[in-house]
């Protein structure tokens, strides 16, 4: 073979190759900042995966509103990664979120997360339409009505309607929509929302996701990330049963808490790395990332949680972020502290320096220098 052909057919292999690593948004139409920050977090899951936090800006133990503060930035000098926050209000019109976070102040720091190469996900703890309950409220058939044909279904393309309005508000300094990780009906297969496997079929689930998506695109809603997030399940065929394709999903994840004492009980560990396993045989089949959208040990009472409990149960799988859950602090009603990320003296304060300094967990500084939108 001459060395030209040679050459010839191994760029077109190579070609090829890389192709088939890139990575595709479901939204066809999705704007460019989104097409970007989605193929460089395909990349980034090769340097490491970034930290997040819900409400990270919001509040922390012991304050709320101090600009430019976060617990993380207090313990590391950095901020995290990822900041979460929610939509759970925006159906009732309401000036505050579910937490009592003002809207106004979350599409500021989103803006500012953008402006500083940060990434924000956004979850909706969003009323039962059904009854006009909260999220928890399970009353049955409550999915069923939000469908075409379902007696809230009209109710429930209005609150889309909101929400549509709220992400095309989100704007950079640059005046370019704000990509974001949304995660829709996030927990699924558990029982403990109203949209729930509990209380919707498979079929059911998939129409409504699938509905819901579309509608936001047909209101022109194209910076969105569509995240799907289950709850802890053990097998491919538990974590795929409400799945609604790969055309209409683009991270897979799931959440799951440390609830006993991981010295004791490794199950936390064990049940994440083959959850884990599960999802990157799905995501290299159908060219999705994977994430761990939600975690936590609530006030961190293990003192090398990070280091040891949390690592070792992503192991070595290549995902995109982690999410520790919110900082709340004390929760006068149940005589409790509440909250999942360190704070300036807890206990585990150590171990998560000690986290932070490892090559493969990326904060903000870290994904600043990736320049995740460009």
């Amino acid at each position: 073979m001459k060395l030209n052909s040679f050459l010839s057919i191994s760029i077109v292999l190579l070609g090829i190759s890389c192709k088939s690593q890139q990575v595709k948004l479901s939204d066809i139409d999705a704007t460019k900042e989104t097409q970007t920050l989605f193929q460089n977090l395909n990349k980034l899951k090769e340097k490491g995966f970034m930290m997040g936090h819900q409400d990270a800006l919001a509040y922390g133990v012991n304050w709320r509103y101090e600009e430019g503060r976060s617990d993380i930035k207090d313990v590391t000098g950095d901020y995290p990664a990822v900041y979460g926050c929610d939509l759970g209000g925006t159906e009732t019109k309401s000036e505050n979120d579910i937490d009592g976070v003002p809207f106004k102040k979350t599409k500021k720091w989103i803006k500012e997360i953008y402006d500083r190469g940060g990434v924000t996900t956004i979850s909706w703890h969003m009323n039962n339409p059904f009854t006009g309950k909260n999220a928890w409220d399970t009353t049955p058939n409550s999915f069923a009505s939000i469908l075409p044909n379902g007696s809230k279904h009209e109710l429930y393309k209005s609150w889309l309607d909101d929400a549509a309005k709220f992400f095309l508000s989100l704007k950079g300094s640059d005046g370019k929509a704000v990509p974001i990780l949304y995660r829709p009906f996030h927990e699924l297969t558990g029982n403990w929302f109203w949209w729930c496997k509990n209380n919707a079929t498979p079929d059911q689930f998939k129409e409504g996701w699938k509905f819901t998506v579309d509608y936001l695109k047909s209101k022109g809603v194209h910076n969105l990330i569509y995240v799907y997030n289950t709850s802890m399940v053990k097998s491919r065929e538990e974590f795929l049963e409400y799945y609604p394709g790969e055309a209409y999903a683009d991270i897979l994840s799931f959440d799951n808490y440390e609830y006993n004492d991981p010295t004791k009980d490794n199950s936390f560990v064990e049940n994440n790395l083959k959850l884990f396993g599960v999802m990157d045989e799905i995501a290299k089949e159908q060219n999705k990332l994977i994430a761990f959208a939600e975690t936590g040990y609530e006030a961190i009472p293990y003192d090398k949680f990070w280091t040891k409990t949390l690592l070792e149960s992503i192991g070595n799988y290549k995902i995109s972020y982690v999410l520790a859950w919110r900082n709340h602090g004390w929760q006068e009603q149940e005589k409790k502290m509440h909250y999942y990320a360190p704070y300036k003296g807890q206990v585990s304060e150590k171990d998560f320096i000690d986290f932070f300094n490892l090559k493969q967990t990326l904060f903000q500084k870290d994904v600043t220098k990736e320049k995740l939108y460009k």
